[in-house]
């Protein structure tokens, strides 16, 4: 296909686009944006258009990949880095406010609960929760590693259970 036939095809079916692109971005001012880089796309790649084929579909595709690599391209740059200095953390001790007495009274019903497992499934969380993997827990008490992993399940199981009830 020649050049300025494939220009003008691209022209004619062109308008279809730009309602398709403010579906997708919810925005007019991103939508040009769209619509802009589906055309520059379609006319940089207008070799691996197939002849006969339908132009619709294939701008379609382009404009949808074109929004689908943008978004996970700004979720990727999403990360927020915080540059302010943190000197202001060297006295944060004195602003903590004191935990109160029911917080205190939770976490002495957490840890009478885990001490209320069984041992076979109390020792091997215990060790999962001072920070050890798996692994390395399932070498310290000689047992298979799927042993180790569905003791702590079955830890996390009936703590979960026991501590709905308080």
């Amino acid at each position: 296909m020649a050049t300025v036939e494939f220009n003008q095809l691209l022209v004619n079916n062109a308008e279809f686009l730009k309602p398709f692109a403010i579906t997708l971005t919810r925005d007019s001012e991103a939508a040009k944006d769209l619509f802009q880089e589906t055309l520059f796309r379609a006319l940089a790649n207008k070799d691996k258009y197939n002849v006969g084929t339908n132009i619709k579909a294939w701008l379609y595709t382009i404009m949808r990949n074109i929004f689908i690599n943008n978004y996970r391209r700004k979720a990727k740059q999403n990360t927020i880095f915080d540059s302010t200095p943190n000197e202001f953390l060297l006295n944060s001790a004195q602003m903590a406010v004191p935990g109160t007495v029911e917080s205190n009274l939770r976490v002495k019903d957490i840890q009478a609960a885990i001490h209320k497992l069984p041992e076979i499934f109390r020792n091997p969380f215990l060790l999962y929760f001072d920070g050890f993997k798996y692994h390395e827990i399932a070498e310290m008490l000689q047992e298979p590693l799927g042993t180790i992993k569905s003791r702590i399940h079955f830890a996390r199981k009936l703590l979960k259970n026991q501590i709905q009830r308080f």
